[in-house]
């Protein structure tokens, strides 16, 4: 098993611990002790000759990144070079690791995610669960993805994960049934900047709201957002009963991606990156109360 990140060059293939030993320290030791001051006996434990890992090469077959399945299921020592970051190589080596997981009929994976990587394992589907903690002197949290499965959304935090990992996985459009834009969740700084990032791209967010009067009084920085990308954006609200009756909640990309919460006022539900059916019948819900929806003209003022 290989992957190859064709237009960044490099691969990543499994890698035995005792034959490539050399070169996974090289990856691990720059990144985990030289730049992030962890201490090497902490870095090098007993776990290691265990575990199946991963590397990732470049062009010229040198080592870029790691990544290792420990026996307890769980992914670790996730590293990249600097030099080598933001260009794929991590998604890169997370896929591998999955794809060794659904090998071995694991129903679930954990990690311990550095806390600023949370929101790259969270675009993979991984959720949060439990409080952060210290692990090697770094501010970590704990998150699971269950495998070709529905996942339980169970706290505020884990919806920002599943928001991020539906819009991240989105390919040209992203469809959002919500109440108010949901306070806590769509004016959280993350989830703006995958809107942003999403919408820069070309993609286009269709939004329906139940009561749009409410986040024009909160000032929500969605509407600021959307009032300076218009062509992107699209607002409506809606006024039909049955449909103002509708208690639930969901955002749903192109790609079988959902975020789906059976009551709209609510942060927990369930999610699914690669989920065709059920995002098929959300999207099917979503574009006859689209039609029958009015523009927002309240909004004018504002540009959208």
């Amino acid at each position: 098993m290989s992957a190859t990140g064709i237009a960044s060059g490099f691969s990543v293939e499994p890698i035995g611990f005792a034959d490539g030993l050399d070169a996974l320290r090289h990856v691990r030791d720059a990144v985990f002790v030289q730049e992030q001051g962890v201490p090497v006996e902490i870095e090098r434990d007993a776990l290691d000759p265990l575990c199946r890992h991963v590397i990732a090469r470049d062009a010229q077959g040198q080592p870029i990144g790691t990544g290792r399945l420990t026996p307890d299921r769980r992914i670790g020592r996730m590293a990249v070079l600097a030099d080598w970051r933001n260009r794929g190589v991590g998604e890169g080596l997370l896929k591998a690791l999955l794809a060794q997981a659904r090998e071995l009929h694991w129903p679930e994976v954990t990690l311990h995610a550095q806390v600023r990587a949370q929101a790259f394992y969270a675009r993979q589907g991984f959720l949060p669960y439990g409080e952060r903690f210290v692990e090697a002197g770094l501010d970590h949290q704990s998150m699971r993805l269950l495998l070709d499965a529905v996942n339980p959304v169970e706290s505020r935090e884990a919806g920002l994960a599943a928001l991020l990992g539906v819009l991240d996985g989105a390919r040209r459009q992203a469809l959002v049934y919500t109440r108010d834009l949901d306070p806590g969740l769509f004016d959280r700084p993350e989830a703006l900047a995958a809107l942003r990032r999403f919408a820069v791209g070309g993609g286009e967010v269709r939004i329906l709201l139940q009561d749009p009067a409410a986040p024009q009084r909160a000032i929500a920085p969605l509407l600021g957002l959307a009032q300076r990308l218009t062509t992107a954006f699209a607002l409506r609200a809606i006024e039909e009963p049955v449909d103002r009756d509708y208690p639930s909640a969901y955002v749903v990309n192109d790609r079988g991606g959902w975020y789906f919460r059976p009551l709209g006022h609510r942060f927990d539900g369930e999610t699914r990156l690669d989920g065709d059916a059920r995002a098929r019948q959300l999207r099917a819900h979503f574009e006859p109360v689209w039609e029958r929806a009015r523009p927002c003209s309240e909004y004018r003022a504002l540009g959208l």
